[in-house]
């Protein structure tokens, strides 16, 4: 057994953050707009569900006004999300562009409202669920790229983030004895008590379901007034006694001296531990990835078509007159815009696309780093070795700053996404781990104060332009370090910066569609015009 039995009086574990790369960095494979929007509702609605026994008939969503969801939970796909998610559906599904009507027709009733109740973090959902049975409380955070934590459920402050089997045993009574009994019978990875205004609740951790017999005797032998069972929302599962060989870019240059490894290998190697996979199974993990990504992009260049965006298929002129050679510079930077814009048109029209690191920046890493691999002749192999290069930056970028355009401005996802690209060029062109460091470190100094202003709320416009100027800095940058240009900053450096700069961007410009180009006259006008449309 591997128990840890913990009483908490607040939302955060001592439990430190490890990110994973398939968690946390480089998906989840989903439709829509916005990963924090649609990704992220999709998975709160899936634990919502599995609170109330997969048996919902009304839902309050409340929103807090100075949060970016009150104005952003509909056009971004929040509300998208949060129905499929109600209705048990996963971020892949196709149904989810009509997931408003299926709630309707499975006769769930829901109600928004705007509440000023005090969020602390812009992408705060409050949810009241209730059947003939039961009623339930729930509030859970979107923390960027689809990644979630439950902050509290019924009146009790947890931290639930998807990534184990949680039970939750509701003891009435005093729960100590429950947990003495839970810790002696229970193969679990923690066992906490959350305090609530009656009585307690008993949160299990495990790899796997508890058993029904042990959870009928518990029924049998205790005050229980019930138990919830929350399956895993995550792709790779946590454990109480996780361990990684580093954490930070400085621990893993001290972890490499006597190895010598490239960054795509100690990507494994972080992973591996991380995940407990097989060497093997990370590296198939990454090739399923880019296999989704290589067909979308393809998707894209052969031509879509969605009515509700702003911008249309413009990826086929592009390439026609690129086949022509009728646009200024190299096949390769062309070649990188191209598929940028193809994959931005398949997420604009619900299509599977890969959040890498998020949705609204899923475009600048894939089309840089399969476009290189394109012009120059190279196997599926090399760009999987390259997306985990990639993937490793982007480990450091969530231990210490943010994806979330809510929280940091875009600089948080297409800089992210810069700085990550650049260091997959450098391990597509053979570069060594210090230079691919370095490109991510110049990359991501470029990038520094980017802010979210979406036009008409929807992720299209700037958001394209912003992809693609981070895949051809990434390009400029990859370069750079290859002639060994001084990067200067070490990356973990550069990255606190980022999250720094970043809580100082005003509200109004990270994501809110309060500010920047969200409010001029023409942005208005489109966002009329698009809900006349859905009407």
């Amino acid at each position: 057994m591997n128990n840890n039995s913990r009483t908490c009086d607040n939302a955060q574990t001592d439990r430190p953050s490890y990110p994973s790369i398939f968690n946390d960095v480089i998906g989840p494979v989903m439709r829509g707009p916005s990963s924090s929007h649609c990704a992220a509702s999709v998975r709160i609605g899936r634990m919502a569900r599995a609170l109330m026994d997969d048996k919902i008939e009304h839902i309050l969503i409340e929103f807090d006004p100075n949060g970016s969801l009150a104005t952003t939970h509909e056009s971004q796909g929040s509300d998208m999300g949060l129905f499929g998610g109600f209705l048990g559906w996963d971020a892949t599904d196709e149904r989810l562009v009509n997931s408003a009507e299926a709630i309707r027709e499975a006769g769930i009733r829901v109600d928004f409202r705007i509440t000023q109740y005090g969020a602390t973090h812009p992408n705060t959902y409050k949810l009241t669920l209730a059947n003939s049975d039961q009623r339930h409380e729930m509030t859970a955070i979107s923390t960027g790229g689809g990644m979630i934590e439950v902050t509290e459920i019924d009146g009790a402050q947890v931290s639930i983030a998807g990534d184990f089997y949680e039970t939750l045993v509701y003891v009435n009574a005093n729960p100590d004895e429950v947990n003495q009994y839970l810790s002696d019978k229970v193969d679990s990875d923690e066992i906490l008590v959350h305090a609530r205004e009656q009585g307690h609740i008993i949160e299990i951790k495990a790899q796997q379901p508890l058993q029904d017999e042990v959870l009928s005797r518990l029924q049998s032998e205790f005050d229980i007034d019930c138990i919830k069972r929350l399956a895993p929302v995550l792709p790779v599962m946590s454990s109480g006694d996780l361990r990684v060989p580093f954490i930070t870019c400085e621990e893993m240059l001290k972890y490499n001296e006597a190895r010598s490894l490239s960054l795509w290998a100690l990507a494994v190697h972080y992973e591996s531990d991380r995940g407990c996979l097989p060497h093997e199974e990370v590296l198939n993990r990454m090739t399923e990835i880019v296999r989704v990504l290589r067909k979308s992009i393809d998707q894209g260049i052969q031509g879509t078509e969605y009515t509700d965006r702003i911008l249309g298929c413009q990826s086929g002129n592009y390439k026609a007159l690129m086949d022509k050679g009728k646009l200024l510079g190299g096949d390769m930077v062309n070649r990188i815009i191209l598929n940028v814009t193809a994959m931005m048109e398949v997420k604009s029209s619900m299509g599977l696309i890969v959040a890498a690191p998020t949705a609204g920046a899923c475009a600048a890493l894939p089309g840089a780093c399969i476009g290189a691999a394109e012009v120059m002749e190279l196997s599926e192999d090399d760009m999987v070795k390259a997306m985990l290069a990639a993937g490793m930056i982007g480990v450091f970028i969530a231990v210490r700053a943010t994806f979330s355009a809510e929280v940091g401005g875009c600089q948080a996802e297409c800089g992210s996404a810069s700085g990550m690209a650049a260091a997959a060029l450098v391990t597509l062109a053979g570069g060594n781990t210090h230079q691919a460091i370095s490109a991510a470190s110049m990359a991501l100094q470029n990038s520094m104060g980017m802010v979210c202003d979406p036009v008409a709320n929807r992720v299209e416009v700037p958001c394209l332009g912003k992809n693609v100027m981070a895949a051809v800095n990434a390009l400029a940058c990859a370069n750079m370090a290859l002639a060994d240009y001084d990067a200067v900053i070490t990356l973990d450096e550069v990255i606190e910066t980022m999250d720094r700069i970043g809580h100082s961007i005003p509200c109004e410009l990270r994501c809110t569609a309060l500010g920047g180009l969200s409010i001029t006259k023409t942005s208005k006008e489109i966002e009329k015009r698009l809900k006349k449309n859905m009407i």
